[in-house]
C-alpha cells in the first residue's frame, strides 16, 4: 500500500484525539524530513515515520509495553509494509534495538520536538521564531526544564555524525517551517 503524507495525517486524526499529540507528530515529521534531506535520504519516508510514530498512543498510553507494536500492527493491517519505516517506529519506543541511522534519528527527534515546544512556550512571545540555538542550549543544561525530554536520547544523534547543536538547529528550523500548524 502506498502511504502519502495526506493519508498519514488522516490516519493520525482518526486514531489520535489529543491536539497536542497531533502537533507533536507533525513536528516530528517536519524534523525527520529536514534530517533526511541533511543525510541525503528519502524525505517522504522519513517524514511518514515521524508523523506515524505515535499513532497508537491513545490506545497504549496505559500499556506502554504495546506502544509502537500496536502502530505497526495497524499499519500492517492496512497493507503498509515499508520495513524501514516500521522498524524506525519500533526502535523509537525501544521495541527493537536502534540499529540504523533512520532509527537513530527518529529515536533522537522524538523527545527533541517536545523540548523545543517547551522552550518556545517558556519564552515571553511563545513563538518559535523568537528562540534561537543559544536559548535551546541554555535550557538543555537545565535538568529540571522539560524533564521528560530525555537528554541522553536527544544527544544520541551524535552517533550519526551530527553535532547536538546542528541537530537542534535543524529541528528548530523545521518546526519554524510549520509554526502555524503548531500554533507557535
Amino acid at each position: 500500500m502506498e502511504m502519502t503524507k495526506e493519508k498519514a495525517i488522516e490516519l493520525v486524526k482518526k486514531h489520535v484525539k489529543k491536539k497536542n499529540l497531533i502537533k507533536h507528530m507533525l513536528a516530528t515529521g517536519a524534523c525527520m524530513r529536514a534530517l533526511a534531506e541533511r543525510f541525503g535520504e528519502d524525505p517522504d519516508r522519513w517524514e511518514l515515520a515521524g508523523i506515524l510514530h505515535d499513532l497508537d498512543y491513545d490506545e497504549t498510553y496505559n500499556k506502554f509495553e504495546k506502544h509502537a507494536i500496536r502502530t505497526v500492527e495497524i499499519l500492517r493491517e492496512m497493507g503498509y509494509d515499508d520495513e524501514e519505516v516500521l522498524n524506525a517506529i519500533l526502535a523509537h519506543a525501544e521495541k527493537k534495538p536502534v540499529e540504523t541511522r533512520f532509527e537513530r534519528v527518529l529515536y533522537a527527534v522524538d523527545p527533541t520536538t517536545g523540548f523545543i515546544v517547551a522552550a518556545a512556550l517558556m519564552h515571553p512571545s511563545k513563538k518559535l521564531s523568537e528562540i534561537d540555538l543559544g536559548f535551546l542550549k541554555r535550557r538543555f543544561k537545565e535538568k529540571r526544564f522539560a524533564a521528560g525530554a530525555n537528554r541522553d536520547q536527544m544527544r544520541s544523534i551524535e552517533e550519526t555524525g551530527l553535532s547536538l547543536d546542528e541537530f537542534l538547529q535543524i529541528c528548530l528550523d523545521a518546526m519554524r517551517g510549520i509554526s502555524d500548524e503548531l500554533g507557535l
